[in-house]
């Protein structure tokens, strides 16, 4: 008997990454949610486990604002698994005003692109272990947008924080380094590509993090905007369509593939963009099997 397919999504308990969630479980995937607040995410749990054909959900907390809690989820997915076969680099925040996590990095460059970085690096080994791993990164059109001043993403004090800009250079961020992954795991057979989930109807800024004109802004354009159900398409057919199973390091939008901006298809940019993340990270050779925390021995998978 054929096992599931074991899929984990950041952001899993609401708007997309929610939708996405379910719907793979409806397919027989088993799901495993990475979300910042597990309490508040367990409702969520419980509803996509209902409609699950596996019966299998797990919640791992992590708040991909601290590179500790990144370190932490991963051990915990070796502790639990000994593969994987989709990860959906779905989580997003749009923070209004400046803000930096514990290791210093401003928090929207933080939880949109470099959590997603190291988390990546971390599970690799776990995604080797599938015939048919994919890595899916959601970004956005608003890419085009972004000024991306290398010397400013990380600290952003150069000039008067503006919680859009920063959000663009986030996204930006992303396409640079999934065309980057695509084409170092080629050899590994891991396909690699980004979407744009286009700006939908979900709680997507308005939480805690946007407040006032940033707020109303949101607000005003998710009145005509898509609902999840519909803007999820693209996250589901990446993540399990066999039409794309050789697909990698392409950008897709409504389930098709999708011109990026010039800047985002920069290699020199993306190169430079890849070497800073490291540093930023403390990884030395990204490809290679990561390290736990503190020490010199590499992770262990369980079963």
């Amino acid at each position: 008997m054929q096992q599931p397919r074991i899929c984990a999504i950041t952001g899993a308990n609401s708007g997309l990454g929610k939708v996405t969630a379910l719907e793979l479980a409806k397919q027989g995937f088993d799901i495993i949610m990475i979300c910042r607040d597990a309490d508040r995410s367990r409702r969520q749990q419980a509803e996509i486990l209902a409609a699950s054909r596996t019966g299998h959900v797990d919640l791992i907390q992590c708040d991909l604002g601290r590179m500790d809690d990144i370190y932490r989820a991963s051990e915990e997915m070796h502790s639990r698994y000994d593969r994987l076969d989709v990860l959906i680099n779905n989580a997003g925040r749009v923070v209004d005003t400046l803000q930096y996590s514990p290791e210093g990095v401003e928090l929207t460059f933080q939880t949109n692109y470099l959590s997603h970085f190291l988390l990546t690096h971390l599970v690799l080994d776990l995604l080797r272990k599938s015939d048919e791993a994919r890595i899916l990164n959601v970004a956005s059109e608003l890419h085009r947008l972004a000024e991306f001043d290398m010397s400013h993403i990380v600290r952003r004090d150069k000039a008067p924080y503006r919680a859009i800009p920063a959000y663009d250079d986030s996204k930006l961020a992303k396409l640079l380094w999934t065309f980057e992954l695509a084409d170092q795991l080629m050899d590994d057979g891991i396909t690699v590509n980004a979407l744009h989930p286009w700006l939908v109807d979900t709680a997507f800024g308005n939480s805690e993090d946007a407040s006032g004109l940033l707020n109303f802004t949101f607000w005003f354009f998710k009145l005509f905007a898509p609902k999840p159900e519909t803007a999820a398409r693209t996250h589901i057919y990446l993540a399990s369509s066999p039409e794309v199973k050789h697909v990698t390091g392409l950008y897709f939008a409504n389930c098709k593939p999708y011109p990026p901006s010039d800047k985002a298809q920069n290699r020199r940019l993306g190169k430079q963009l890849w070497a800073l993340s490291e540093r930023l990270t403390g990884i030395y050779d990204y490809l290679r099997r990561p390290l736990l925390r503190n020490s010199g021995l590499p992770l262990v998978s369980g079963g």
